[in-house]
């Protein structure tokens, strides 16, 4: 029972940081000028336009997950290398940006907020949706595919670093996976993720 609830805490924080992400990706295109995720129904809030089945279910067992990829046709781009790494960095950037805006939500609830059950809750589930979007920013950031930081790497490397995750696209994808289900990513960026959210309790409490 606790186990179920426990997930119903998080449910709310990864619907939200999954949709900001994938919104955040398909403006950024719309900025740059690439219409694609606008044309797809992208550009939306709703969760539902946004979940990847399997990227969803590992974010609830796991801790770590993906949403469904907006579609970027880098042609439209004026200058495609530079604008697909702003595309690529606008998705982490939105879930920090959230994690800070319910950081001060964190503050106005302790400060306001009575202490009781329905209080208790509350918090939780604004504590929960904090670490869901600095997980979602962080992972995102590691430069492996299917993930933004290898678009964010390969932006910066050029024709090298495309050509090598072009040849190990596949080896890469599996490898990932594999430390996902062993949690050898947790072991990797939990310590990133606890630094920055005591930093954020720290600046704003």
């Amino acid at each position: 029972m606790d186990y179920i609830v426990n997930k119903l805490l998080i449910l709310p924080g990864i619907l939200l940081g999954l949709s900001i992400h994938e919104f955040s990706h398909g403006y950024a295109a719309l900025k740059m000028g690439d219409d694609t995720a606008l044309m797809q129904g992208r550009l939306t809030l709703n969760p539902i336009k946004h979940i990847d089945p399997m990227g969803f279910i590992c974010l609830l067992l796991f801790g770590f997950g993906w949403a469904k990829p907006v579609m970027i046709n880098s042609r439209n781009f004026k200058n495609p290398r530079r604008d697909d790494a702003i595309v690529s960095i606008a998705g982490p950037a939105s879930n920090l940006l959230t994690a800070v805006l319910f950081v001060i939500f964190m503050k106005l609830a302790d400060t306001y907020m009575p202490y009781n059950a329905l209080g208790q809750i509350i918090w939780e589930v604004l504590r929960n949706t904090v670490v869901i979007n600095l997980v979602l920013m962080v992972f995102n950031l590691i430069p492996i595919p299917p993930l933004d930081g290898h678009h964010i790497l390969g932006s910066i490397g050029g024709a090298k670093v495309w050509n090598f995750y072009y040849k190990y696209y596949d080896h890469l994808r599996f490898a990932m996976l594999l430390l996902i289900v062993f949690n050898g990513v947790g072991l990797i960026i939990s310590p990133i993720i606890n630094f920055i959210y005591s930093l954020l309790i720290t600046l704003v409490f």
